[in-house]
């Protein structure tokens, strides 16, 4: 069993297909659940609340705080609801506030990431519209351990999507998102039940 805290900014798409997917026995093996915003007036904060009952939490970083403050903060609420990296996972899904060295290196390989683009290429924000103006024919989705530089950390799972000659980043980022619901639930499954290996930078699937 694992406790899985989900870290969010916005609207919480990604997180909303992770509790559907813990709700309808998708995702097995999930004790405590908490949802964390970096914004107070998060629309995912009001939905976590009222559709699933989950626990929430909200933890603004103002100018005056530091990253390593700030994962102080994030540390001090994860280990109040026993989310520890000996029986933690946590989700980044939408998550638009670095995460600094002091929470990766203390919860190292224990935090995922989503990212829309196959990475390493389109790293950082608006990766649709970075694809869109490269002009590539093939884009896609990424879920991916975080270490400590943006978009970085061993590879768990892509998934491709075509690029149109009609696409727009909107067009594009759609398509992409209904990627982004399978493979995130497919990734934290294979966490839960142990089965990624990371060798070097590579992760294997046992």
């Amino acid at each position: 069993m694992v406790n899985l805290a989900i870290l969010i900014s916005g609207k919480g798409s990604n997180m909303g297909a992770i509790l559907d997917a813990i709700t309808s026995k998708q995702i097995l093996e999930v004790d405590k659940v908490l949802v964390i915003s970096n914004k107070k007036e998060s629309i995912g904060l009001q939905v976590a609340k009222d559709r699933y009952r989950i626990s929430t939490e909200s933890i603004t970083k103002d100018k005056k705080l530091s990253t390593n403050d700030f994962d102080k903060k994030i540390i001090h609420i994860l280990k109040s609801y026993d989310i520890h990296p000996s029986n933690g996972l946590i989700c980044l899904a939408g998550f638009m506030q670095i995460l600094g060295s002091y929470i990766v290196d203390m919860y190292k390989h224990v935090i995922l990431n989503i990212h829309p683009s196959l990475l390493p290429s389109f790293k950082g924000l608006h990766a649709q519209k970075q694809a869109v103006d490269a002009g590539v024919k093939i884009s896609g989705c990424t879920v991916h351990f975080v270490e400590n530089a943006v978009d970085t950390g061993p590879i768990i799972l892509q998934k491709c999507v075509p690029v149109f000659d009609t696409d727009t980043e909107y067009t594009l980022s759609q398509r992409i998102l209904i990627e982004e619901h399978k493979i995130y639930k497919e990734a934290i499954n294979l966490f839960i039940n142990k089965k990624l290996k990371i060798e070097s930078n590579r992760v294997i699937i046992k």
